[in-house]
């Protein structure tokens, strides 16, 4: 994936309301009016997050008759979660790491409280 796609996709999901935007669709399709609805904004703010989304490829809006739904996108949240997981494996060795070295401490210390009279 291209630095510059997980940049938007990064800044999309920087805000708030977008997030609770993403979390509405994980549940299906809806209209703007129908995500707008627990925000206390107008449509059009509403839209411009929803063009945000749709740039950063974590929604598609199509059009059926009068309404026009919107749609989460996985793929995006996908390749974020493969770009988190060399994180997660790092911090997973170092934490495998530290727990190595305290248990190699506690083994010092108990022998060294042993040794003694």
């Amino acid at each position: 994936m291209e630095t510059d796609q997980l940049s938007t996709i990064f800044a999309a999901l920087a805000d708030p309301t977008r997030r609770a935007i993403l979390a509405r669709l994980a549940s299906g399709e809806a209209s703007v009016k129908e995500l707008a609805e627990p925000f206390e904004m107008t449509l059009p703010a509403i839209t411009k997050h929803l063009k945000v989304l749709e740039q950063a490829g974590l929604i598609t809006r199509s059009r059926h008759a009068q309404w026009r739904p919107c749609r989460l996108e996985a793929k995006p949240l996908h390749d974020i979660a493969d770009w988190v997981e060399q994180y997660r494996q790092f911090w997973d060795e170092s934490m495998d790491r530290l727990e190595d070295y305290l248990r190699e401490i506690q083994t010092q210390e108990q022998k060294n409280d042993s040794s003694q009279p």
